[in-house]
Order: C-alpha cells, then structure tokens, then sequence
C-alpha cells in the first residue's frame, strides 16, 4: 500500500470516526458514572436479615460518628461507607436527631438518610396500669421513653417543681390518668410530666369538675379516694355503693379503716389477710387510727373509679365486706351487727381455705 495515495485518507477517516469515538468514551463514563451513583445512593443498603423491619433508638446528643457506631453494632446496614458517603453529601452528619425511628429492610442511603434527617420518629405508646409506688411509677415510665428512673424521681420528689401542677410529692399520682399515650422517645422527664399534666386538664372536662361539687372534693381528694375503691374492688358496678359507703364515713367523720391503706403503709403487697398486728403500724396511711383521707393516692385509680366517686351511690351503708362466696363482691351493712354477721361469713370461708 502506497502510504503517499493512503494516508491522507486514513487520517480523514480517523477525524471522521474521532468524534464518535469520544462520544461512545464519554456515554461509558456516564454510564459508570451513574450505576456507582445508583449504588451509593438508590440501591438497598439495609439488610435486617429476613426482618421486615427494627428499631433504631438514636439517644440524646449522639454524633454522627456515634450513629454509625450504633448502626454497625446493630448490624443494620450492608455498607456503613456508603452510607456515611451519602450523609455527609446530604448533610445530615451534622443534623443528627435523636429518637425512635422504624428502619424497613431494604431501604436505600437515600431513603434512610431523609427519614433520620427529617426526624420522622416512631412514637411510643406509653403506659403505666398496676402501679402501686411513685417509684414503681417511675421504672415503669423509664422503661418505655429515654427520660431514666432516676431523673423522673428527681422532679418526683421535688415539692417546689411540683407546685407549678398542684401537686406535692404526696400526690404526684394525682397527674396521671390511666390510658395509653403516643409520645416521643426522646421526650425527657420534665417533658413527660408536662404532657401529663395537658391529659390530666382534657380528662377533668366541664362535666367532671361540676361533679366535684356534687361529691363536695377536690380533684386531689377525688383521685386519693378513687385508689382506695380501685383497691377494695376490680367489680365497676359496686364501685359507686364502695365509694358511697367511703364518703358517708367522711361526712359522720368516722375513721375510713380501709384495709388497702394498711396494705400501702406497709409496702407489702403479699399481705392477704390484715391482723392486728398490721393495724398498729404507725403511719399516716392508717386510716384505722388517722379520720379523713391519707395524704395521697395509694396507687394509679382507673377511669371508673374516678367515675365511681363522683358519681357515688347514695344509700344508707357504712359498712361493706368480701362475700363468703369469694366471687369478688361485696356484701354492704347498714348497722354493726349486720357487718359482723358478713365478716364472720367471710372469715369462715378464707379460715376453710387456709389463707393466712
């Protein structure tokens, strides 16, 4: 081949074909260029090893260096790299919230990245029934949210943090209402008591506090009273006859001799049967030698027992028994002597049963 006849023909070709060339070259790239970002950012980067999902509890002040640990050894995502890569691109390694948040297998960085960034939390419902001890309530609560034990019996005992509530270390049952909540993990101990104290507000509406009146109590002495009822029976529809028997005692200024105080002063739960012994404990829960109502609830009362006191049953009893038939009723008396009858009953019947 002649390079003098050829030469300047390859050379037009190859200008021809440089261009195409180039193109096809940078498509490639781009091509790469694309499936690597598809990776990093919208393929799926969480692998919760056959879950459908699980949750990430983000605790207050962590950093993003803490995230990632907490990621790693929850063993949450495929690559903690490209989704560091991701974060730092969109910024959220200095936005990091805490919080309870529900991570669905599959995700991709992306997705995980603006669900974490734009706080998009799971709450929690929060509940606290069968409590007995301020300090049980506080456990129960430190179980469920960030706020520990320890900070909520804090404001707990704390009479000048109370006051602002109307309430005193005595009483602090007095500002939760049994029921289920929805709030935030992250929700600390002053928040907690806070959001507390608005349910407590929505709850003693318009119609309840016009009841206060009818029973002649205040919210304190209504709730205070509702623990001893929640205690005497799991029975709603003797509630009121319990509470009616309670409040005739009130209004003769007779001594309560409520069995459940006595149980509460002693911090003995296992106690079946009170005896003389458990009658002489000195204490200001001892409603069998202090007349009128103990200082404070002796435990969380359900909505109907509350219910159940203010809108008591208006009867002549003043005395009320357990049934000998241990159906969990109760047997009410009017005079003494009838009382003793039922008592003897009921003492006949726990005596053949050997509960001591």
């Amino acid at each position: 081949m002649n390079p003098a006849i050829h030469g300047p023909y390859c050379l037009r070709r190859l200008s021809y074909i440089a261009p195409f060339v180039v193109s096809f070259t940078s498509i490639l790239l781009l091509g790469v260029f694309f499936a690597k970002f598809y990776y990093l950012v919208k393929s799926p980067n969480v692998d919760l090893k056959g879950k459908s999902f699980t949750y990430l509890y983000i605790p207050t002040g962590t950093d993003f260096k803490g995230l990632l640990k907490i990621m790693k050894d929850n063993a949450i995502l495929k690559n903690e790299n490209s989704f560091a890569f991701v974060a730092v691109r969109k910024h959220y390694e200095k936005r990091v919230k805490a919080g309870k948040y529900r991570i669905r297998n599959g995700r991709s960085n992306n997705d995980l990245v603006n669900q974490l960034r734009s706080g998009l939390q799971e709450p929690v419902r929060l509940s606290f029934q069968t409590v007995h001890t301020v300090s049980e309530l506080a456990g129960k609560l430190g179980r469920q949210v960030e706020a520990d034990s320890a900070s909520l019996m804090k404001l707990f005992l704390d009479p000048s943090y109370l006051k602002k509530y109307d309430i005193n270390p005595d009483n602090v049952f007095v500002l939760f209402i049994p029921n289920t909540y929805e709030i935030f993990w992250n929700t600390t101990a002053a928040q907690l008591i806070a959001k507390m104290s608005r349910e407590q507000k929505a709850f003693w509406n318009a119609k309840r506090r016009m009841e206060l009146g009818i029973c002649c109590m205040n919210i304190q002495q209504v709730v205070t009273l509702a623990s001893i009822v929640e205690k005497e029976s799991n029975k709603d529809s003797e509630k009121p006859d319990i509470a009616g028997v309670y409040i005739n005692r009130l209004r003769k200024n007779w001594p309560l001799q409520a069995d459940p105080t006595i149980i509460y002063a002693w911090q003995d739960y296992t106690i079946r049967r009170i005896t003389i012994k458990h009658l002489k404990i000195d204490s200001k829960y001892n409603t069998y030698t202090h007349k009128g109502l103990p200082p404070g609830p002796i435990c969380i009362p359900s909505r109907s027992s509350i219910d159940a006191v203010l809108n008591f049953r208006n009867h002549n009893y003043m005395y009320f028994c357990a049934r000998e038939d241990l159906s969990g009723f109760h047997n009410f008396a009017v005079s003494l002597a009838e009382h003793g009858r039922n008592a003897r009953n009921y003492q006949k019947a726990i005596d053949q049963l050997n509960i001591k």
